[in-house]
Protein backbone atom coordinates (compact mmCIF):
# COMPACT_ATOMS: atom_id res chain seq x y z
CA UNK A 1 0.00 0.00 0.00
CA UNK A 2 1.23 3.48 -0.89
CA UNK A 3 1.74 6.01 1.89
CA UNK A 4 1.38 9.71 1.08
CA UNK A 5 2.66 12.43 3.39
CA UNK A 6 0.67 15.64 2.87
CA UNK A 7 2.33 18.78 4.26
CA UNK A 8 0.89 22.30 4.22
CA UNK A 9 3.10 25.26 5.10
CA UNK A 10 0.96 28.29 4.27
CA UNK A 11 0.16 30.74 7.06
CA UNK A 12 -3.32 31.00 5.52
CA UNK A 13 -5.73 28.40 6.87
CA UNK A 14 -8.29 28.23 4.05
CA UNK A 15 -8.26 27.25 0.39
CA UNK A 16 -8.37 29.80 -2.41
CA UNK A 17 -11.53 29.60 -4.47
CA UNK A 18 -13.45 28.37 -1.43
CA UNK A 19 -12.50 30.48 1.58
CA UNK A 20 -11.89 34.25 1.82
CA UNK A 21 -8.15 34.97 1.54
CA UNK A 22 -7.52 31.24 1.13
CA UNK A 23 -4.20 29.66 0.21
CA UNK A 24 -3.29 28.64 -3.34
CA UNK A 25 -0.82 26.02 -2.11
CA UNK A 26 -3.42 24.44 0.18
CA UNK A 27 -5.79 24.42 -2.78
CA UNK A 28 -3.24 22.59 -4.94
CA UNK A 29 -2.15 20.12 -2.26
CA UNK A 30 -5.77 19.30 -1.36
CA UNK A 31 -6.53 18.74 -5.05
CA UNK A 32 -3.48 16.48 -5.42
CA UNK A 33 -4.55 14.32 -2.48
CA UNK A 34 -8.19 14.20 -3.59
CA UNK A 35 -7.22 13.15 -7.11
CA UNK A 36 -4.77 10.59 -5.76
CA UNK A 37 -7.45 9.04 -3.55
CA UNK A 38 -9.75 8.69 -6.54
CA UNK A 39 -7.11 6.64 -8.33
CA UNK A 40 -5.72 4.76 -5.32
CA UNK A 41 -8.36 4.81 -2.54
CA UNK A 42 -6.39 2.47 -0.30
CA UNK A 43 -3.52 4.94 0.05
CA UNK A 44 -2.53 5.78 3.62
CA UNK A 45 -2.59 9.56 4.08
CA UNK A 46 -0.47 11.25 6.76
CA UNK A 47 -1.28 14.94 7.20
CA UNK A 48 1.01 17.51 8.77
CA UNK A 49 0.04 21.21 8.89
CA UNK A 50 3.27 23.02 9.69
CA UNK A 51 1.76 26.33 8.61
CA UNK A 52 -0.71 26.35 11.48
CA UNK A 53 1.30 24.14 13.84
CA UNK A 54 5.00 24.74 13.12
CA UNK A 55 7.67 22.51 14.63
CA UNK A 56 9.86 24.04 17.29
CA UNK A 57 12.96 25.64 15.76
CA UNK A 58 16.31 24.00 16.30
CA UNK A 59 17.97 25.08 19.55
CA UNK A 60 21.36 24.55 21.13
CA UNK A 61 19.89 21.76 23.25
CA UNK A 62 18.46 20.12 20.11
CA UNK A 63 21.86 20.17 18.40
CA UNK A 64 23.56 18.77 21.49
CA UNK A 65 21.02 15.95 21.68
CA UNK A 66 21.03 15.15 17.95
CA UNK A 67 24.83 14.82 17.81
CA UNK A 68 24.98 12.65 20.93
CA UNK A 69 24.89 8.91 20.05
CA UNK A 70 21.49 7.44 20.87
CA UNK A 71 22.80 5.03 23.50
CA UNK A 72 24.53 7.90 25.31
CA UNK A 73 21.58 10.31 25.39
CA UNK A 74 20.18 11.50 28.68
CA UNK A 75 16.37 11.51 29.21
CA UNK A 76 16.07 15.22 28.47
CA UNK A 77 17.72 14.68 25.10
CA UNK A 78 15.05 12.20 24.05
CA UNK A 79 12.43 14.75 25.13
CA UNK A 80 14.04 17.50 23.05
CA UNK A 81 14.14 15.25 19.96
CA UNK A 82 10.67 13.73 20.35
CA UNK A 83 8.95 15.96 17.80
CA UNK A 84 11.82 15.60 15.34
CA UNK A 85 11.60 11.83 15.70
CA UNK A 86 7.88 11.94 14.90
CA UNK A 87 8.51 14.00 11.78
CA UNK A 88 11.34 11.75 10.63
CA UNK A 89 9.24 8.62 11.26
CA UNK A 90 6.46 10.06 9.06
CA UNK A 91 8.92 10.88 6.32
CA UNK A 92 10.47 7.41 6.39
CA UNK A 93 7.01 5.80 6.13
CA UNK A 94 6.02 7.92 3.13
CA UNK A 95 6.41 6.94 -0.51
CA UNK A 96 5.08 10.27 -1.81
CA UNK A 97 5.68 13.62 -0.09
CA UNK A 98 3.28 16.38 -1.22
CA UNK A 99 4.38 19.74 0.16
CA UNK A 100 2.42 22.96 -0.27
CA UNK A 101 5.16 25.59 0.11
CA UNK A 102 4.32 29.21 -0.80
CA UNK A 103 7.00 31.76 -1.56
CA UNK A 104 7.49 34.27 1.26
CA UNK A 105 10.07 36.93 0.43
CA UNK A 106 11.71 34.71 -2.18
CA UNK A 107 12.08 31.64 0.05
CA UNK A 108 10.01 29.04 1.94
CA UNK A 109 7.99 30.10 4.99
CA UNK A 110 9.87 30.00 8.30
CA UNK A 111 7.47 27.25 9.40
CA UNK A 112 8.65 24.98 6.60
CA UNK A 113 12.29 25.82 7.24
CA UNK A 114 11.74 24.66 10.84
CA UNK A 115 10.30 21.42 9.42
CA UNK A 116 13.37 20.90 7.23
CA UNK A 117 15.69 21.58 10.17
CA UNK A 118 13.88 18.88 12.15
CA UNK A 119 14.03 16.19 9.46
CA UNK A 120 17.61 16.70 8.31
CA UNK A 121 18.94 14.63 11.20
CA UNK A 122 22.37 13.12 11.64
CA UNK A 123 22.07 9.38 12.20
CA UNK A 124 18.45 9.30 11.05
CA UNK A 125 18.26 10.84 7.58
CA UNK A 126 21.94 11.43 6.83
CA UNK A 127 25.15 9.86 8.01
CA UNK A 128 28.31 11.64 9.07
CA UNK A 129 31.82 10.38 9.79
CA UNK A 130 34.61 12.95 9.90
CA UNK A 131 37.22 10.17 9.76
CA UNK A 132 35.88 8.93 6.42
CA UNK A 133 38.50 9.24 3.68
CA UNK A 134 36.02 10.49 1.09
CA UNK A 135 32.80 12.48 1.49
CA UNK A 136 31.99 12.54 5.25
CA UNK A 137 28.23 12.92 4.64
CA UNK A 138 25.89 10.44 2.97
CA UNK A 139 22.09 10.18 2.57
CA UNK A 140 20.22 7.53 4.53
CA UNK A 141 16.93 7.71 2.59
CA UNK A 142 18.40 7.05 -0.84
CA UNK A 143 17.19 4.14 -3.00
CA UNK A 144 13.84 3.98 -1.19
CA UNK A 145 11.84 5.17 -4.19
CA UNK A 146 10.52 8.25 -2.42
CA UNK A 147 9.19 11.12 -4.53
CA UNK A 148 8.74 14.77 -3.58
CA UNK A 149 6.01 17.02 -5.00
CA UNK A 150 6.48 20.77 -4.36
CA UNK A 151 3.34 22.85 -4.88
CA UNK A 152 4.09 26.56 -4.61
CA UNK A 153 2.58 29.99 -5.22
CA UNK A 154 4.17 33.34 -5.97
CA UNK A 155 3.01 36.94 -5.97
CA UNK A 156 4.97 37.92 -9.07
CA UNK A 157 5.69 35.89 -12.23
CA UNK A 158 8.71 34.58 -14.08
CA UNK A 159 10.30 32.58 -11.27
CA UNK A 160 10.60 29.30 -13.20
CA UNK A 161 13.92 28.29 -14.77
CA UNK A 162 14.75 30.71 -17.55
CA UNK A 163 12.14 33.20 -16.35
CA UNK A 164 12.65 36.93 -15.94
CA UNK A 165 13.39 36.68 -12.20
CA UNK A 166 14.31 33.02 -11.81
CA UNK A 167 17.44 33.96 -9.85
CA UNK A 168 15.21 35.24 -7.04
CA UNK A 169 13.46 31.89 -6.59
CA UNK A 170 14.82 30.25 -3.44
CA UNK A 171 11.81 28.00 -2.77
CA UNK A 172 12.07 24.93 -4.98
CA UNK A 173 15.89 24.98 -5.14
CA UNK A 174 16.18 25.18 -1.34
CA UNK A 175 13.62 22.45 -0.72
CA UNK A 176 15.09 20.16 -3.38
CA UNK A 177 18.58 20.67 -1.97
CA UNK A 178 17.54 19.72 1.57
CA UNK A 179 15.53 16.66 0.51
CA UNK A 180 18.20 15.62 -1.98
CA UNK A 181 20.80 15.78 0.79
CA UNK A 182 18.96 13.04 2.69
CA UNK A 183 18.40 10.95 -0.44
CA UNK A 184 15.05 12.09 -1.88
CA UNK A 185 16.12 13.23 -5.33
CA UNK A 186 13.05 12.57 -7.48
CA UNK A 187 10.87 15.67 -7.46
CA UNK A 188 8.18 17.54 -9.37
CA UNK A 189 7.32 21.24 -9.08
CA UNK A 190 4.08 23.07 -9.89
CA UNK A 191 3.35 26.68 -8.99
CA UNK A 192 0.71 29.39 -9.21
CA UNK A 193 1.97 32.84 -10.19
CA UNK A 194 0.51 36.37 -10.51
CA UNK A 195 -1.14 36.29 -7.07
CA UNK A 196 -0.47 39.98 -6.39
CA UNK A 197 -2.00 40.95 -9.74
CA UNK A 198 -5.34 39.28 -8.90
CA UNK A 199 -6.55 39.39 -12.51
CA UNK A 200 -7.17 36.98 -15.37
CA UNK A 201 -3.48 36.08 -15.39
CA UNK A 202 -3.85 34.70 -11.87
CA UNK A 203 -7.00 32.80 -12.83
CA UNK A 204 -5.23 31.31 -15.86
CA UNK A 205 -2.21 30.36 -13.74
CA UNK A 206 -4.44 28.57 -11.24
CA UNK A 207 -6.19 26.65 -14.03
CA UNK A 208 -2.86 25.65 -15.52
CA UNK A 209 -1.47 24.54 -12.14
CA UNK A 210 -4.59 22.46 -11.42
CA UNK A 211 -4.33 20.80 -14.82
CA UNK A 212 -0.66 20.04 -14.16
CA UNK A 213 -1.59 18.54 -10.77
CA UNK A 214 -4.19 16.29 -12.41
CA UNK A 215 -1.76 15.18 -15.12
CA UNK A 216 0.97 14.46 -12.57
CA UNK A 217 -1.37 12.41 -10.39
CA UNK A 218 -2.47 10.41 -13.44
CA UNK A 219 1.12 9.59 -14.35
CA UNK A 220 2.27 8.73 -10.84
CA UNK A 221 -0.74 6.63 -9.88
CA UNK A 222 -0.40 4.56 -13.07
CA UNK A 223 3.15 3.72 -12.05
CA UNK A 224 2.12 3.01 -8.44
CA UNK A 225 -0.69 0.69 -9.55
CA UNK A 226 1.66 -1.54 -11.54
Amino acid sequence: MTTLLHIDASARSGLSGRDPHGSHTRRLSARFVEQWRQHLPNTEIIYRDVGQHPPAPVSGAWIHAAFTPDQQREPWMHDVLRQSDELVDELIRADIIVAGVPMYNFGPPAQFKAYIDNIVRVGRTFGFDRSHAGEPYWPLLADMGKRLIILSSRGDYGYDKGGRISARNHVEPAVQTAFGYIGITKSHCIAVEYDEFADERLAASIRQAENEVDDLVNRLTKNSAR
